[in-house]
C-alpha cells in the first residue's frame, strides 16, 4: 500500500513529531511517507502535491490551528479520488467523535487518542480483512452507521521507537524546531487543558532519549522544544536532564521547556544560573490568572509568591529568557481582575508575556460546563471565547487591544528603556498604558496595516504628543536611544526630524574630539567619526538614569557608533558640561 501521513503546520519552522511517531511504528512491515505543509498553503497547492504521490491511503494530524483547512483539503481529494482512504487523528478529533463523523463524511476513519499502535493495526486490516471491529481506539462507518471501538490501554513509552532517525529530515533540523517528548501526561486538572484528561505521567526511556537529542545535535538541531507538560514535575529526572545538556550541548542549540514554576525549588534554580551557559535554556510559564478564586474554579493549583520566586531568581540569574502566558476569560475573572493579573505578572518583567484568549477546547471540562458561567464561544476551531457572565465581548474587545501593542512594543522588545520609562514614571499601571495606546491604536487603523520599525517610533510619539504629555524631551531622548542602540548599521534616514543643520553637527563633533572625552572607547579619526557615528542632544543625563533609573534635567550628547567590523552598534553618552575644558 501506498501511504501518506500528512499535517499542515501552523509555520514552516514548525515540525509534527505525531506523523514521525506513526511512521517509525509502522516500519517495517509499513512504509509510510511524510508530508507537511502549512496553514498559508494554497488548498489547490497541497491537494496537487499529495495526489501527485499516488496514495492509496492518507493519514491527517489534526489540531485546531489546522483543522478547517485540513478539512478543505480533504473534501478536494475525495472529489477527485473517492477510493483513498481518509484517516484523521490527533487531539481535535479525538473528542466529539460521533459528531465529527457525522458532520465530515470524507472521514473514513477517525484514530482516537494515543495513535501509534491503533494506526498500524489499521493498516494492517485495511491490507487485509477489513474486521475493523478488532481495531482499539477507531471511529468508522458500517453498514451507514457510525462505530466506534472503545480505546486501547495506554502504551509503554519506553518501548516505542525513536521519530527521529529519518533521514530526509535532517537537511531541515537547523531550519526548523524540532520537538521531542520525555513524557506524556500531566499531574494536574486544569479544566481548560486537554492535558488534564489523562491521568497520570507516563515517561519515555531516559537513556534513548538522550542517545536521541545526541543524534538531532549532531545533525544539526539548533532549537529543541520539549513538550512535555510539566517538564520539571520529578526535580531529580529534571536535573539529570539539565545536566545532561549542558554537558553536551552543542554550541548554538537551544532547547525550550515548559515548566510550572512555583514547584521549582531555589536549589534548582541556583544550580542552573551557576552552570547553564547563557540562552542555552528557555523556559516558558503558564502563570493563566493571579486570581484564586479562578484557579480554584479551573481546579489550578498555583502558588503565585513561589512562582514570583522562581521568576525572579531566573531574570537575576541572567542565563534563561522566560516566557510567562495568560489567558483571558477564565471564569469569573472580569476587566478590573485581568487587569490585576496582567500587572502581577508584567511586574516581573518576563522577557515575553503572551496575552492569550480562552479557547474552549472539546473534551475540557469548561467546554462541559460551560453553561455555568454563560460563556459563548467559536463554533469552529479555535473555539475563542466571546464573553462570559462577567467578561462581555466589548471588555474582550478592549483586552485584544491591549495585546496588540504589548507584542509590537514589549516582546520585540524594540523600546526597552522607552517603555519602562513609560510604565514606572507616566501611567499609572502597565496596563493602563498598553490600554490606552491599544485603543488610540485601533482607532488610527494602524492594526490593519503593516509597519516598518520607523512606523513603530512614530506611531508611539504621535500617541504621546496627542495625548500632551510633560516631559516630552525625556521620552524623545529614551526614544533616540532605544533607535539608535538597537541598529547594527547606521541608519539611512531616522524617525524624527533633524533638528540640527549639518554646520551645527560639525560643531558638536568638534566639541568632541576637542574634549577627548570618547577617545579611549573610540579610537577614530575625524573622517570616520562622521562616517561611522550618530550624534543626538538629548536634554538629560543618560548616563545617570541608566544606572539608577533618576531622571537628571541636564542637557547631553548622545553618541552612537555602529562598528562596520562588528556590524554592530554601541551607546556613548555625556553631559554637555562635560565637553567644556576645565
Amino acid at each position: 500500500m501506498n501511504i501518506i501521513c500528512a499535517t499542515l503546520n501552523a509555520k514552516y519552522i514548525h515540525t509534527n513529531i505525531a506523523i514521525r511517531y506513526l511512521k517509525a511504528y509502522a516500519s517495517p512491515e509499513y512504509d509510510v511517507q511524510l508530508a507537511e505543509y502549512t496553514i498559508k498553503d494554497p488548498i489547490l497547492n497541497i491537494v496537487t502535491d499529495l495526489l501527485q504521490k499516488s496514495p492509496e491511503i492518507i493519514g491527517f494530524s489534526c489540531y485546531i490551528w489546522n483543522i478547517e483547512e485540513t478539512i478543505k483539503v480533504i473534501r478536494m481529494i475525495k472529489k477527485i479520488n473517492p477510493s483513498i482512504t481518509i484517516i484523521v487523528g490527533g487531539p481535535e478529533v479525538t473528542y466529539d467523535v460521533t459528531d465529527w463523523m457525522t458532520e465530515v463524511k470524507e472521514f473514513d476513519f477517525i484514530v482516537i487518542g494515543e495513535g501509534e499502535q491503533t494506526f498500524k493495526q489499521l493498516l494492517a486490516e485495511l491490507e487485509g480483512s477489513k474486521s475493523f471491529e478488532s481495531v482499539p481506539g477507531i471511529a468508522y462507518r458500517l453498514d451507514g452507521k457510525i462505530k466506534i471501538n472503545p480505546q486501547r490501554n495506554k502504551l509503554d513509552l519506553k518501548e516505542l521507537p525513536s521519530p527521529f532517525r529519518f533521514a530526509e529530515d535532517i537537511p531541515h533540523l537547523g531550519k526548523r524546531v524540532t520537538y521531542i517528548e520525555t513524557s506524556r501526561g500531566c499531574p494536574f486538572s486544569c479544566q481548560f487543558c486537554l492535558s488534564s484528561i489523562e491521568v497520570g505521567v507516563r515517561y519515555f526511556d531516559r537513556e534513548k532519549v538522550k542517545e536521541d537529542i545526541r543524534y538531532l545535535m549532531d545533525n544539526g538541531a539548533k532549537t529543541i522544544k520539549f513538550v512535555d507538560r510539566t517538564f520539571n514535575i520529578s526535580r531529580s529526572y529534571a536535573m539529570e536532564m539539565f545536566r545532561f545538556l549542558i554537558d553536551e550541548h552543542r554550541p548554538g542549540t537551544v532547547f525550550q521547556f515548559e515548566i510550572t514554576a512555583d514547584i521549582m525549588r531555589p536549589e534548582v534554580i541556583e544550580f542552573l544560573n551557576k552552570e547553564a551557559p547563557a540562552g542555552l535554556f528557555r523556559f516558558e510559564i503558564g502563570v493563566q490568572s493571579t486570581n484564586d478564586f479562578t484557579n480554584e474554579l479551573v481546579m489550578r493549583k498555583q502558588n503565585f509568591e513561589k512562582l514570583k520566586r522562581t521568576v525572579t531568581m531566573v531574570k537575576e540569574g541572567g542565563k534563561i529568557d522566560q516566557h510567562l502566558d495568560l489567558i483571558a476569560g477564565l471564569p469569573e475573572e472580569d476587566y478590573s481582575s485581568f487587569k490585576k493579573t496582567f500587572n502581577d505578572v508584567f511586574a516581573m518583567r518576563p522577557e515575553e508575556l503572551q496575552l492569550g484568549f480562552l479557547k474552549m477546547l472539546r473534551g475540557t471540562g469548561l467546554r462541559l460546563r460551560a453553561k455555568d458561567q454563560d460563556y459563548i464561544y467559536m463554533d469552529h476551531s479555535p473555539y475563542e471565547i466571546l464573553g462570559n457572565n462577567v467578561l462581555p465581548f466589548s471588555d474582550i474587545i478592549r483586552i485584544k487591544q491591549v495585546e496588540d501593542v504589548l507584542e509590537k512594543y514589549w516582546n520585540d522588545h524594540r523600546m526597552n528603556q522607552t517603555v519602562e520609562y513609560l510604565v514606572t514614571k507616566v501611567f499609572e499601571t502597565p496596563f493602563d498604558f498598553f490600554q490606552e495606546f491599544g485603543a488610540y491604536w485601533e482607532k488610527q487603523g494602524w492594526s490593519r496595516i503593516g509597519h516598518q520599525l520607523e512606523d513603530l517610533f512614530r506611531r508611539l510619539h504621535q500617541f504621546l504628543s496627542e495625548r500632551g504629555m510633560k516631559d516630552m524631551s525625556i521620552i524623545e531622548g529614551l526614544m533616540k536611544y532605544d533607535y539608535l542602540a538597537g541598529k547594527n548599521q547606521k541608519p539611512r534616514k531616522p524617525w524624527w526630524e533633524l533638528d540640527k543643520d549639518k554646520h551645527e553637527r560639525s560643531a558638536l563633533y568638534k566639541e568632541i574630539m576637542d574634549s577627548g572625552i570618547f577617545s579611549e572607547q573610540i579610537s577614530l579619526n575625524e573622517k570616520d567619526l562622521y562616517k561611522h557615528t550618530v550624534i543626538e542632544e538629548i536634554s538629560f543625563d543618560l548616563n545617570n538614569y541608566l544606572l539608577t533609573g533618576e531622571i537628571e534635567k541636564v542637557p547631553s550628547v548622545l553618541l552612537i557608533h555602529f562598528d562596520p567590523s562588528l556590524n554592530a552598534s554601541k551607546a556613548y553618552s555625556c553631559t554637555k558640561k562635560q565637553l567644556k575644558p576645565a
